[in-house]
């Protein structure tokens, strides 16, 4: 983990310009490398390349609604995300920090309470190298960024239940997923006994992404368990 002194990198992604300029000097003078995104979509973009330690995130962006950016960023990293915002009221709290936000601040803030809260979400920062939004191997390729899926360079269309399937079990590659967690993740609560929806979906993914389904090397069978995806 990074400590401001070796220059922790802050992802900033806000659209106006100068609450960026205010954070930038501010977090700099903190010793803070310094990253700025003016839209939801570069935000996301800069989050996966650029590797920030923490998130400082807007939720009144032009293109993505701050929420929708924090799900989004919850499906491939942990990295510790503060929103930012002029939305003060409990729902908007409450919806971002089930969305997978770690910590909420309100505009007007003192720059002062924001230093303090990154030094907290530092502390609990995950060691580098977890977390990439593009899982590949041998052929299969998904990009969890852009939620996109390819075989051999060939785009694969997957139905959002296919494509919440492969997510969680890329998520756990080389982990038995057990069929009531996998319902649960992509159904809900109360379908976790529905295992013929598992099998059809996962029958279809197979279908779509082995070259012979019926032996399929990605999505591997653990009996009366679960199923386990071939590690990168």
């Amino acid at each position: 983990m990074n400590s401001p002194e070796s220059g922790a990198r802050i992802l900033l992604i806000d659209d106006e310009r100068a609450i960026r300029r205010l954070l930038r000097a501010a977090l700099a003078a903190h010793g803070y490398e310094v990253l700025e995104a003016a839209t939801g979509e570069e935000g996301l973009q800069s989050a996966a390349t650029q590797h920030p330690d923490v998130i400082i995130l807007d939720l009144g962006l032009p293109d993505l609604d701050g929420v929708q950016v924090t799900r989004r960023l919850r499906e491939w990293t942990q990295t510790p995300i503060i929103i930012l915002s002029v939305r003060g009221s409990e729902e908007d709290k409450i919806a971002a920090l089930d969305a997978g936000a770690d910590d909420y601040l309100t505009k007007p803030f003192g720059t002062g309470e924001l230093t303090a809260r990154i030094r907290a979400a530092l502390r609990r920062i995950q060691p580098p190298g977890e977390g990439q939004p593009v899982f590949q191997v041998d052929e299969l390729r998904v990009d969890l960024l852009h939620r996109t899926v390819s075989v051999d360079d060939h785009p694969v269309d997957l139905t959002p239940n296919e494509y919440e399937l492969l997510k969680l079990l890329v998520q756990h590659a080389g982990k038995v997923v057990t069929h009531r967690q996998l319902l649960r993740a992509v159904w809900g609560s109360g379908y976790e006994e529905e295992a013929h929806l598992l099998r059809v979906n996962i029958s279809n993914l197979r279908h779509k992404l082995e070259s012979d389904p019926a032996q399929p090397r990605y999505i591997l069978t653990e009996s009366g368990v679960g199923y386990r995806l071939k590690p990168g």
